[in-house]
């Protein structure tokens, strides 16, 4: 009977091979080929046709040959479809739908593979069905990981895919966490094309000019372009990229990048003045601050912002910066029911947490000082340390060296030289890290308490007269998981952050006896009371650092 069923079909051999990263382990056309005509031969199959098709099959109806395949199935020319595997033939629901329509309705009487035949009966549909399932789950869940990286690495600091011009990818760092650096042969120059517009004597079309025939400016040598002048809308494309002002923007989100920027916001800015005056469309960009950095406490997805303006009867314009959910996490999130908060909300939001961690400049030079004197009253006792700790390390190499020329003598055995040395060689590390950590802690400490003291310093001050920039790192220092729900913002301060938190309590009352401050007598009374207080002296275990 199944010999009769070979014979009543005549098979089209369908090959396929996408460009795309999900076809990566999939077989070469013409190794599909190769195998399909060995079973075809031990089968004794009829094949009039071999479809040959570079094409993904992801997305219903956008394979031509595909498509003319099913139409001859559907015409009756041939009622049978011969492959390699059945990821091949599809991996979308749609097409999946049409094949499997086909053999309901008696026109395809069989797909093939050479493992297994899938016929007009409850079990081959669904098992047919079931594997093209997985195709298109196997290519979703590549999708979705891809998505997953990409995001991962914004949030990191580093752009995905190519440079841009004047900049260059990391080669050899591990994939997700290749990094972007200054391209030396162009970055310079690159730069040189900012400042002749920001001169606002050049237009874009002459400073290309300029570029291409007098500094012989050619774009980067990949394996199929490169290596020719600058594009008229390339020109324009750097011209308008806040990349280059240390912004990447991806899926409509800014966040900080950690390539070192080519120009400030404030000259990119000038910039986009200096496009839109001459006539050139103006990007319709804004730098919102805090994108990137805060998450919604209901969803977990990522705060976004957008611009809006009113335009009132009398003609006035007013402009309004709001902050919202993206409701992008999770595909099912989409009922996420935070409101938005505009821009003016979330910095009294920001300043209410700055006001918390606040602390009086006079505090944090009282506490260095303070700092910077047991420093040098405990010096003596580390140069001891440091001089018995390294007496230990010389005896330690001594010792090593006595045990390489006992073992050139014969006097040992080789296991027992390992096992002897191995134990001399980690206590010899061991040893020359102890006195790294004895020799620089201290000043290590102090120093990133003097950052600490710094970044809390009129906090609330530098916040509100900062530039956007400025605000953006300020609100990086105060801690991680940043998390606006119900339109109130929390953060996980960092260590030494959570420390002057604690001190405020303390710290602001015996301030507030004192104001002002200003006479020598007052400071030095205000240090005595400071010292009063065990709970404010600074130890060396808080050890993160601010920003800003």
């Amino acid at each position: 009977m199944q010999q009769e069923i070979k014979q009543d079909i005549k098979y089209l051999t369908y090959c396929r091979k996408s460009s795309e990263a999900d076809d990566k382990q999939a077989l070469s056309i013409e190794s599909q080929k190769i195998e399909l005509e060995k079973t075809r031969k031990s089968l004794g199959l009829r094949v009039t046709d071999v479809i040959e098709e570079s094409h993904s099959a992801k997305i219903r109806g956008t394979r031509p040959l595909f498509n003319a395949m099913i139409n001859r199935i559907e015409k009756g020319e041939v009622n049978g479809i011969f492959l390699w595997h059945v990821n091949r033939l599809s991996r979308n629901a749609g097409d999946t739908g049409i094949v499997i329509d086909l053999i309901d309705n008696g026109k395809l009487l069989e797909v093939r593979t050479p493992s297994q035949a899938f016929r007009n009966n409850p079990n081959d549909k669904f098992l047919l069905n079931l594997f093209c399932s997985q195709a298109k789950l196997e290519n979703d869940s590549k999708g979705e990981d891809v998505k997953r990286g990409l995001r991962r690495k914004v949030e990191m600091g580093w752009l995905p895919g190519v440079a841009p011009l004047g900049y260059m990818n990391e080669k050899y760092n591990a994939k997700g966490y290749k990094r972007i650096f200054k391209d030396p042969e162009r970055f310079d120059l690159v730069r040189k094309m900012w400042d002749l517009l920001l001169s606002g004597i050049y237009t874009a079309p002459k400073i290309l000019e300029i570029a291409t025939d007098e500094w012989g400016f050619r774009t980067p040598t990949r394996k199929k372009e490169g290596g020719k002048p600058i594009a008229r809308s390339s020109i324009y494309a750097i011209f308008t990229n806040i990349f280059y002002a240390g912004i990447i923007e991806y899926n409509n989100e800014q966040y900080p990048g950690k390539h070192e920027p080519m120009v400030t916001l404030d000259e990119f800015w000038k910039a986009q003045e200096i496009l839109g005056r001459k006539g050139k469309p103006s990007p319709k960009k804004y730098y919102f601050p805090f994108t990137g950095m805060i998450r919604c406490g209901e969803c977990g997805a990522g705060i976004t912002a957008e611009h809006k303006k009113k335009v009132q009867k009398n003609g006035n314009v007013h402009r309004y910066v709001y902050y919202h959910c993206t409701k992008k996490k999770h595909k099912l999130h989409t009922h996420c029911s935070q409101r938005t908060i505009e821009i003016k909300e979330l910095e009294k939001e920001i300043l209410g947490k700055f006001k918390e961690i606040e602390i009086p400049r006079e505090f944090g030079e009282w506490a260095l000082d303070v700092l910077k004197e047991n420093n040098k009253k405990e010096s003596s006792e580390r140069a001891k340390l440091i001089a018995r700790t390294q007496k230990q390390y010389n005896e330690c190499i001594q010792m090593i060296d006595g045990l390489i020329n006992m073992r050139a003598r014969g006097e040992i055995s080789k296991e027992d030289y390992d096992r002897r040395n191995k134990a001399l060689v980690s206590e010899k590390f061991l040893l020359k890290s102890r006195i790294d950590k004895i020799d620089q802690g201290v000043d290590d400490w102090i120093e990133r308490a003097k950052k600490v003291f710094d970044y809390t310093e009129s906090l609330q001050e530098k916040f509100e007269k900062g530039g956007l920039e400025r605000k953006k790192k300020l609100l990086y220092g105060l801690g991680s998981n940043l998390i606006l729900k119900d339109q109130k913002l929390t953060a996980e301060l960092e260590r030494p952050i959570e420390s002057v938190k604690r001190m405020v309590k303390i710290v602001n009352p015996i301030f507030r006896r004192f104001e002002p401050v200003e006479s020598g007598l007052n400071k030095r009374t205000l240090g005595n009371a400071f010292a009063q207080s065990p709970a404010l002296l600074w130890g060396p275990d808080s050890n993160r650092r601010p920003s800003g």
